[in-house]
């Protein structure tokens, strides 16, 4: 089954560019929310994925901020430096960098989210009803699987 047809498709129907929209104005809003903490939006993504238990090595960490690992690395570098995380060799493979958030690091990770929860509250109580949010959260992690395992299965176009 089609849902798509070349005379339909254009940009208010596409996922890619109303997922790439949603989030550039998402970042655009809540950007402002970490300046007095000095957190960029990059930082406070990787930040987050730390506190949630999502990456617990540099590689996690670009795998799941969809980064390579070059920048993933750059980027750990600067949260170490302000001491928001340490590294440390795994026991069992010495080639493995383990991340951990230091007290600092998951102090400003747990102000940050609560001021993050806050905003999007606000926002959302502004038309959306609690059955909707579940609802788009459901279909978003459903589509976010398919396209996991689309790239995880190596079915390109």
């Amino acid at each position: 089954m089609d849902f798509f047809t070349p005379a339909e498709f254009g940009p208010e129907c596409s996922l890619g560019y109303l997922s790439r929209r949603v989030h550039q104005i998402g970042q655009s809003l809540i950007e402002p929310i970490f300046v007095d903490e000095g957190v960029s939006g990059t930082q406070w993504s990787a930040l987050m994925s730390l506190l949630a238990g999502r990456s617990s090595t540099c590689a996690d960490l670009a795998r799941d901020l969809s980064y390579d690992k070059g920048a993933s690395t750059r980027l750990v570098d600067t949260m170490e430096q302000r001491g928001w995380v340490t590294r440390s060799r795994a026991n069992d493979d010495r080639r493995v960098l383990n991340l951990e958030l230091t007290p600092d690091g998951e102090a400003i990770a747990i102000r940050c989210r609560d001021r993050i929860v806050a905003y999007w509250n606000v926002l959302l109580a502004q038309g959306w009803a609690s059955d909707e949010i579940d609802t788009l959260i459901g279909l978003l992690q459903k589509l976010r699987t398919t396209l996991d395992d689309a790239l995880t299965e190596g079915r390109r176009p």
